[in-house]
């Protein structure tokens, strides 16, 4: 008989599921969705505040309306009269390098721009600056800046005063961790050379994944966490509200839901 294959995830007995060790009956109703994403990638409990944090990521990317290509990829899908589960996979699959695929490349070049600063003996805008000037000769994006929406994207705010709430995040001190300081000199760089480009969402939480410690190659997956539940909710509109086969324009669309209100 061959050896069993071994897994350090999730444990089965008869009447017993636990998650890297905890009961999971134990984790319901006493640990939050975004403290047991980390728990279950991580292998660790974070402490409350990181908890809230992760929170605060899941909940920023849970949704952005109909425009962006994974929304209507799974609308497309859904209007064949497909199942809820392959119009949902169609959204998820249209998530890659230049959807969603921010958060893991800005991490990636944070940590490179932060180790140059090392390396030449330079602050962190100096070194940013550098890296800009260079990526622009290559026609190389620096991920994670400017919205083509908006020009101040009010996600960044929240996950910023969340990071500072959270304490010391990965070697961080006040709060701001190595990726996050890098982040907003990356910000102040910009602003140096006259262009608008604010760090958005995704840089924001590519940034924070990087200081508590995240693979680079699991941090799109938790935007796709994140967003299926946009994904489930435009697939059962589009399945419950418009004709099949019709022709989804991304743009000239109209909101008709509840007027703002506060929690």
């Amino acid at each position: 008989m061959a050896e069993p294959w071994k897994t350090s995830i999730t444990s089965i007995k008869p009447n017993e599921l636990r998650v890297r060790g905890y009961d999971i009956a134990e984790l319901m109703g006493t640990t939050s969705f975004g403290a047991v994403v980390y728990l279950t990638i991580m292998g660790e409990l974070p402490s409350a505040p990181v908890g809230k944090l992760m929170d605060g990521i899941m909940v920023s990317s849970v949704d952005h309306g109909p425009t962006p290509p994974s929304a209507l990829a799974a609308r497309t899908v859904a209007s064949t009269g497909a199942a809820l589960s392959q119009a949902v996979a169609a959204g998820i699959m249209s998530i890659n390098e230049s959807h969603g695929g921010a958060i893991e490349n800005c991490a990636r070049q944070l940590k490179r721009i932060s180790e140059r600063a090392k390396t030449e003996g330079v602050d962190l805008q100096t070194a940013a600056a550098h890296e800009i000037v260079e990526l622009k000769a290559k026609n190389v994006r620096m991920s994670g800046f400017g919205h083509r929406i908006h020009t101040a994207d009010p996600r960044t705010a929240a996950l910023l005063k969340l990071v500072k709430e959270a304490g010391a995040v990965g070697g961080a001190v006040g709060g701001v961790g190595i990726h996050v300081e890098t982040a907003l000199a990356v910000e102040g760089a910009f602003t140096d050379a006259g262009k608008n480009l604010p760090l958005n969402v995704d840089g924001t939480i590519g940034a924070i994944l990087a200081d508590l410690g995240f693979p680079y190659e699991v941090m799109n997956g938790i935007f796709m966490i994140a967003r299926c539940v946009g994904l489930v909710a435009h697939v059962a509109e589009e399945q419950n509200t418009q004709r099949r086969m019709r022709a989804i324009d991304p743009i000239n669309h109209t909101y008709v839901g509840p007027e703002p209100r506060s929690i």
